[in-house]
């Protein structure tokens, strides 16, 4: 290895280990509080990603609470469920010009749902609010949720502190899904269509790989081992992560 190499490394060590010092000394003097959202509290929550496989969980009626992700309104609606109760967003695909915003987009374009949780925008309220209309897509309700209270909420209902430095550290939007319905005393939470190993995206053909994948499978591995009620619809995720497949316990 060069001299030059090493420096670079070191440079970036000490770069990280400040911002992860700057993040903590700011997430201790904020305090943030975790998202919670009381309509999801005691019911059976449906979190819906765009993994190419996506199984409807068994037994599925209306009174089970749906969450999608991003663009994964176009599997439920194959389901039958027009609007979902929640749906969780990254800041990007609002203005975003790369392949996956467009498509995000281009799918969610004319649809609504209900609570909009918008992860870590960083401007506005009333550029969001242009932005979404720009593309058509409403919701009831539309809360923003900064990186701190990210934190906070991965941290209240994992033990982690994860300030997601980096792409390596980051969750997916649908692992902060499932978070968010257990901090909300879900009774269960089922995940579909989120599978840490796949690549692709159902609504689309492009193949875009995922960016999450090992932060992601360390977290559904934490929450089995702390005996959370999470599952999975879908047996491929149930054999690769070790979540249990959805029974829905029979009704007398």
């Amino acid at each position: 290895m060069q001299n030059d190499d090493l420096e670079n490394i070191q440079h970036g060590q000490v770069f990280r280990a400040k911002q992860w010092i700057y993040r903590l000394i700011k997430y201790l003097l904020v305090r943030p509080k975790p998202v919670f959202d009381s309509t999801l509290s005691g019911k059976i929550v449906a979190v819906v990603g765009s993994a190419p496989q996506a199984n409807i969980p068994l037994n599925m009626d209306d009174t089970y609470r749906i969450v999608t992700i991003n663009g994964s309104q176009h599997t439920v609606e194959s389901w039958g469920f027009a609007k979902p109760h929640i749906t969780i967003m990254q800041y990007n695909q609002i203005e975003g010009l790369n392949t996956n915003a467009r498509e995000v987009r281009r799918i969610l374009r004319g649809r609504e749902t209900g609570t909009l949780y918008l992860m870590l925008w960083r401007h506005g309220r009333r550029q969001l609010e242009q932005g979404l209309r720009a593309f058509d897509y409403r919701c009831d309700n539309l809360e923003i949720v900064d990186r701190y209270r990210r934190v906070s909420l991965v941290r209240k209902v994992s033990g982690i502190l994860n300030f997601e430095l980096d792409a390596s550290t980051k969750y997916s939007n649908g692992i902060i899904a499932a978070l968010l319905a257990l901090n909300s005393n879900a009774a269960a939470v089922i995940l579909s269509g989120i599978d840490p190993s796949s690549a692709g995206h159902v609504y689309n053909h492009v193949g875009l790989a995922r960016k999450h994948s090992e932060p992601d499978m360390n977290m559904i591995r934490r929450l089995v081992k702390l005996g959370m009620p999470i599952f999975t619809a879908d047996p491929n995720v149930s054999e690769a992560t070790g979540l249990p497949l959805w029974q829905p316990v029979p009704t007398t």
